[in-house]
């Protein structure tokens, strides 16, 4: 479930990460040089992954954060850890349920300036049909017409009935959503 909400949360960070409204530039994601992955706790050690298959819309202006749009939907389905166990269950009933649901969306609400160069981008993260608020906190570097968002998200699994019947001491409830991110204007 973790793993899973960590996918899904990745796919919606990297949906936060560039957006804005009117005004603001449109930035298109490099995909090849992108990833929106996850972390969570499992036993005693980390289990790590990627989403294969994620997009990103992004409009941004970093003058204007307050009309910032950023969405993305994300494809549970190509969740991979690398662990063939794990891989083989995620698309099930228990966890990302990809039958019923193909699509995990993340939407901003607001984007605010932090300091610096870090923002926060707050908005839904949608997964199973489930919704709830998430804070996504990036740092943004832009090099020209090129930028580079790094990012972390934190979810609950258990909120989107992500593994419910698997217990925390086997994997943990708290999944990082991490996103890094490379666009273009």
């Amino acid at each position: 479930m973790q793993l899973k909400n960590m996918i899904l949360s990745l796919g919606a960070v990297v949906s936060l990460g560039l957006v804005s409204p009117g005004l603001a530039d449109t930035w298109t994601v490099d995909q090849e040089n992108s990833k929106l992955g996850f972390e969570v706790q499992q036993g005693s050690g980390k289990l790590t992954g990627l989403f294969g298959i994620w997009k990103a819309s992004i409009d941004f202006d970093p003058a204007a954060p307050e009309a910032a749009k950023i969405s993305a939907e994300i494809n549970p389905a190509t969740a991979t850890t690398g662990n063939a166990q794990f891989d083989g269950t995620l698309p099930n009933q228990d966890w990302f349920d990809v039958s019923a649901f193909p699509a995990a969306t993340f939407q901003s609400t607001t984007v605010t300036l932090v300091e610096g160069n870090s923002y926060r981008a707050d908005g839904t993260l949608t997964i199973k049909g489930m919704e709830h608020p998430v804070e996504l906190d990036f740092t943004l570097e832009i090099n020209g017409d090129t930028a580079r968002a790094t990012g972390t998200a934190t979810v609950n699994r258990l909120s989107y009935a992500l593994g419910a019947g698997v217990g925390t001491d086997t994997v943990g409830d708290i999944v990082s959503v991490t996103l890094d991110l490379t666009a273009a204007r």
